[in-house]
């Protein structure tokens, strides 16, 4: 892992940390926060990241290869950041259950790590603000059809793998609120809903770019189940936008916040919206959640937001239609995969 001395702030900019910055929405993250002059440390053990989502080479980014976990513990003592950005986790629904006594460590490890550097390496040796990447998952089986911040919730038995993922997200949020009320930590918790765009993959469970990659090839689109259940599907570029603006309001911090659309989508209706904004001749097959997921997997029927909460914080108000995201991330696995052929 490179070692590498403590990251000075020039003038007018912020020292800002992001864990999991080479991923999908980190790296996009980190895209916005250069934008905005911030000098970036983004720590990612490239487990689901890229190092190509990054720029190769700028003069206010550095990049370290190593769980945050193993990263903290080599900071120099002079280490500073003015915030702290936690997205990494283990992603996806079947990276959880094929391996998930990694997942479990992974999600509630690194954020306890995160947490305990995060009380001393703020400016002068105080406390850095921090936001956190949760999940919607950690509304379990929702009683509601839509989901706000403050619902109770309902999980199956822990003989069910797939909710490990949901109670350990659900641990991060409650490390997350502790720490801002028992040591002061400037705290923002984000439940994520169904974040897409450009540079998200398939690989592990992904609906939309798993439908995208489909259309663009010809293949046909497997959609699980009968295709009736909903989500609601948010551009990352939104979120992004987002995160930094609540993370920066001291009325935000010790807060959750719902982040995604409230648009709701059938399955099924997406893989035909699909089709047809690429003009693709693929057909689309169902696939019985069985074959998909032979474990005994547990899909929600639903999956919406409330979203009054964070558009009186800080008006949010998503930019990207669906179509648009669609286009551009087909625009993005096309150009992935002729770098990538180029690279043979």
């Amino acid at each position: 892992m490179p070692q590498q001395g403590p990251q000075d702030a020039g003038p007018g900019t912020g020292r800002t940390l992001v864990s999991g910055g080479s991923g999908f929405i980190g790296s996009h993250l980190v895209e916005r926060l250069l934008g905005r002059g911030d000098r970036v440390t983004v720590v990612d053990d490239l487990s689901t990241g890229r190092r190509s989502n990054l720029p190769e080479e700028h003069p206010r980014l550095r990049f370290i290869e190593a769980t945050v976990k193993d990263a903290i513990a080599v900071f120099g003592p002079g280490e500073r950041f003015d915030e702290i950005y936690h997205l990494a986790a283990a992603v996806g629904v079947q990276r959880v259950l094929e391996d998930p006594i990694r997942a479990i460590e992974t999600n509630v490890e690194q954020t306890s790590a995160v947490f305990r550097f995060a009380t001393r390496c703020g400016p002068g040796g105080g406390a850095a603000r921090v936001l956190i990447t949760s999940s919607s998952e950690v509304y379990g089986k929702p009683s509601s059809t839509e989901f706000r911040e403050d619902d109770d919730v309902l999980y199956g038995p822990t003989t069910v793998l797939r909710w490990s993922y949901a109670q350990t997200k659900a641990i991060d949020e409650y490390l997350a609120l502790a720490h801002h009320a028992r040591r002061g930590v400037p705290v923002v918790v984000v439940r994520l809903f169904n974040t897409v765009g450009p540079r998200q993959v398939g690989s592990y469970g992904m609906v939309l770019p798993r439908f995208v990659e489909s259309a663009i090839y010809g293949r046909r689109l497997e959609v699980y189940g009968d295709g009736t259940q909903s989500r609601c599907f948010c551009d990352v570029r939104d979120v992004v936008e987002v995160l930094p603006r609540l993370l920066a309001e001291s009325a935000c911090h010790g807060r959750v916040f719902n982040v995604g659309s409230d648009e709701p989508i059938a399955i099924g209706d997406l893989a035909h919206l699909v089709i047809r904004t690429l003009g693709s001749s693929s057909e689309i097959h169902h696939v019985p959640y069985a074959s998909a997921y032979p474990d005994g997997f547990e899909d929600l029927h639903h999956r919406r937001p409330s979203l009054e909460r964070v558009r009186k914080a800080v008006n949010f108000r998503p930019k990207y239609s669906l179509v648009q995201t669609i286009v551009d991330l087909a625009s993005s696995l096309r150009e992935e995969s002729s770098a990538g052929e180029g690279r043979r």
